[in-house]
């Protein structure tokens, strides 16, 4: 009976053996945190898709999405390796890095060829051209690159940056704010207008671009420390390649993905999310390319300006390896 039960036992373990090898075994993914550049909003969703379609899983990632607040505080987070991707505005990123803060931070994709920053203000609130703003009160997201890009676009468009009075809130308190008259005007991403003329009972808007002064300018871009993109380039090839491919099925199918986002924010905002989707999409490359000469002539633009010191290179603030070429 013993050998009858040891026999049975050794048929037993071979025969789950032999049924293990017809399935695929697959190896968990390389965990990391992405922080998105601004809440859950629809410059955002292409995050919570790649998730949603298994873009980041196929590429080995087992992605957490966290949400991000503005460029500042997103580079604090990614400095203390409390996340090892974020997006956030590039120009904001290279004044902080031209004024010797967070060195060790690398664009690896733009997202947004072109500064989207703008001053949104209601009709009927006073600000209908950039002058307007002297005497009023204007409010942005904390440590943002609104303010920090501010005095160049104010020296340029023939305003006193001394007479603007900044209030500033967290990102999904700034719609409140216009909306109530706390702030005559927000400085913010003109892809947001349609989201802050619903808070505002549908008044119309009225939007001031920072690029019809500063054309030269990145918007946001996914970034990544140097502890990744030195140390691990082949996580951040996969994430860039995965979190790009939800960029374009984001920009193909806007509704549905505002939709994705909504279901994994529930306070996310449907209508605005497409509406942001959609006027994002003529600034926006897919492929995620930075071109290095264009680099070089948004910091040259910044030092001209006087927002940074002379001595930043291209290849201080961009690792090209890895983004995208033209």
């Amino acid at each position: 009976m013993r050998r009858l039960a040891v026999a049975c036992s050794a048929f037993l373990a071979v025969a789950l053996l032999l049924a293990g090898c017809g399935e695929e075994k697959k190896a968990p993914g390389d965990k990391v945190t992405y922080l998105t550049a601004f809440g859950a909003v629809g410059r955002d969703a292409f995050a919570w898709v790649a998730q949603e379609k298994g873009y980041f899983r196929d590429a080995g990632l087992d992605v957490t999405i966290q949400l991000g607040a503005a460029t500042g505080e997103n580079l604090k987070v990614l400095a203390a390796g409390r996340a090892q991707f974020a997006s956030l505005d590039l120009t904001g990123m290279w004044i902080l890095a031209g004024k010797g803060e967070y060195p060790d931070v690398r664009a690896i994709a733009a997202i947004h060829q072109q500064t989207l920053v703008s001053i949104v203000s209601l009709e009927g609130a006073g600000v209908t051209q950039p002058k307007d703003l002297e005497g009023r009160q204007v409010g942005a997201a904390t440590g943002s690159v609104n303010q920090l890009l501010f005095p160049a676009y104010a020296g340029l468009a023939g305003v006193d940056p001394a007479k603007v009075k900044w209030v500033n809130a967290p990102p999904a308190q700034l719609p409140a704010l216009l909306a109530s008259g706390r702030v005559n005007a927000l400085s913010t991403f003109l892809i947001g207008a349609k989201g802050l003329s619903k808070a505002a009972g549908g008044k119309p808007t009225v939007v001031l671009p920072y690029s019809t002064y500063l054309p030269e300018l990145f918007g946001n871009g996914l970034v990544a420390p140097l502890a990744i993109t030195r140390d691990q380039p082949d996580v951040a090839r996969r994430f860039r390649d995965a979190a790009l491919k939800g960029l374009q099925y984001t920009l193909e199918h806007p509704e549905e993905a505002a939709q994705i986002m909504k279901k994994a924010q529930p306070a996310a905002d449907v209508t605005a999310a497409v509406g942001e989707i959609t006027l994002m999409k003529p600034y926006v490359k897919p492929s995620g390319v930075i071109d290095r000469q264009r680099v070089a002539a948004a910091i040259a633009t910044l030092e001209k300006n006087k927002l940074i010191p002379p001595g930043l290179t291209p290849d201080s603030v961009v690792d090209f390896a890895l983004a995208p070429a033209s």
